[in-house]
């Protein structure tokens, strides 16, 4: 698509706007909608009329909401239906999150019901219908332009708020109606065709994942396939016998099927109390200190921390060296890691200090996922601790093909990890691109009139 601006342009005299097409105002989105702030909680009560909750996490995934799209069934009382029931063309955004970045995230409603009611932490726009349309609005409030008047205004340290009145200070570029509505099919349209894109983009990332998720639980039940398993001097086509465990299957017979606590203990990691104190902690110090949130960030192996601990808190807490692997029983459960620095570990980790075989063996294992399949579960989260962990019974092979199995498996896994990877890089660029074209029409800094038509 050409991008072609407009004939002529004006100052409109808000900075950040700048120039805007001749025929276009600056108006503040108070003269141009109303709005309000929904304070109905998600509790029940049986004195109130049931209704159903358009909630933040529904506007947050979604560009549209509408009664019918699965949402959370609760009560509201008469006077809270009557003010914060939703209308089509309304747009819905967030008004509170805990990333000044996720503030004013939008969706416009699009089918409505008598029961369709707005949740807390958002506020609800509701276009004039002879200044606004609903569509424009929703692609305004899209925009980066726009939207950082929000995000600026949001207050907060650890969790952000939207003052009510900023909604209405927000100044909006305002082309004629007419226009507007050429702009909304436009971006409509335009946008259907990137997002058709990016599932079919999302779609070969679930494909690669899945095989590689396969690949690996077949090498740590199985071995390695034939061809590599000839090219790394082992028996290509092993005797296999019944492990026992149903998630094992079959087994190579020269395996030995044991719990993990078999081979090595399980044992916790342990922190200073209390943890905030700043004697524990050292920018200069020689070990760092591991936090749910640097194994979450981490691959395969823990490169940094965003912490270090001083020789007291190091000397309080349980030390990792090097080539150590270790696997978290809260926040990511189950999440591998191998450290490559000296570092400590708290409580909501264990390690297995006697492994003598090849740690990354061990963390392809825990990475495949299938051990954990049938441990008991604490509602939707695994559920670890010592125990369950000790009591995971898996293939041992000797020290020698273990090495062999992760090093086929670091190079197989390295290639999908790479095609992931671009994937995920077209999605970023695509994504970049819907955005910048969403805040290029809409501030009228090209003109799409011609093409809508």
């Amino acid at each position: 698509m050409k991008n072609t601006p407009y004939p002529e342009y004006h100052h409109s005299d808000i900075q950040w706007l700048a120039l805007l097409p001749r025929h276009w105002d600056a108006k503040r989105l108070k003269t141009e909608a109303t709005y309000c702030v929904s304070n109905v909680d998600k509790v029940p009560d049986d004195t109130e009329l049931p209704v159903r909750l358009c909630n933040y996490t529904d506007v947050y995934y979604n560009d549209h909401v509408y009664p019918e799209m699965g949402l959370m069934e609760t009560t509201a009382t008469a006077e809270e239906i009557r003010k914060f029931g939703l209308h089509v063309n309304d747009v819905v955004i967030t008004k509170d999150s805990e990333e000044w970045s996720d503030i004013a995230i939008p969706a416009m409603v699009t089918e409505t019901a008598p029961d369709f009611v707005c949740g807390y932490h958002l506020a609800i726009i509701r276009p004039k219908a002879d200044r606004l349309y609903g569509p424009f609005l929703l692609r305004l409030l899209q925009s980066s332009a726009v939207n950082q008047q929000f995000q600026i205004a949001a207050s907060g340290v650890t969790r952000y708020g939207l003052p009510k009145s900023a909604i209405g200070e927000a100044w909006l570029p305002i082309p004629p109606l007419i226009e507007q509505q050429a702009i909304a099919r436009f971006l409509d349209a335009k946008t259907a065709q990137i997002d058709t894109l990016v599932a079919k983009k999302r779609q070969i990332i679930d494909k690669l994942t899945e095989k590689r998720s396969a690949l690996i639980a077949r090498a740590v039940t199985r071995g390695l396939p034939p061809e590599a398993a000839k090219a790394a001097g082992l028996e290509p086509n092993p005797e296999m016998k019944a492990s026992g465990v149903d998630w094992l299957g079959l087994a190579p017979s020269h395996w030995v099927v044991k719990a993990i606590k078999w081979e090595s203990p399980v044992q916790r990691g342990a922190s200073p109390r209390p943890i905030d104190d700043p004697v524990y902690f050292d920018d200069e110090g020689e070990y760092a200190w591991v936090r749910i949130s640097d194994v979450t960030a981490a691959g395969m192996y823990l490169e940094r921390t965003e912490q270090r601990l001083s020789d007291i808190g190091s000397s309080l807490s349980v030390k990792m060296e090097p080539g150590s692997l270790f696997l978290s029983i809260a926040g990511s459960v189950g999440k591998p890691c191998i450290t490559k620095i000296k570092c400590c570990i708290h409580d909501g980790f264990v390690y297995f200090p006697r492994w003598k075989g090849d740690p990354r063996f061990l963390f392809y294992i825990f990475a495949s996922g299938e051990p954990y399949k049938g441990l008991g579960k604490m509602g939707t989260q695994l559920n670890l601790n010592t125990d369950t962990v000790g009591s995971i019974v898996i293939g041992v092979p000797p020290s020698a093909e273990q090495s062999a199995i992760a090093d086929f498996l670091d190079s197989e896994t390295s290639m999908l990890d790479g095609l992931i990877g671009n994937v995920e890089s077209a999605i970023d660029r695509l994504t970049e691109y819907r955005q910048a074209l969403i805040t290029s029409a809409v501030t009228g800094k090209i003109d799409v009139r011609e093409i809508a038509a």
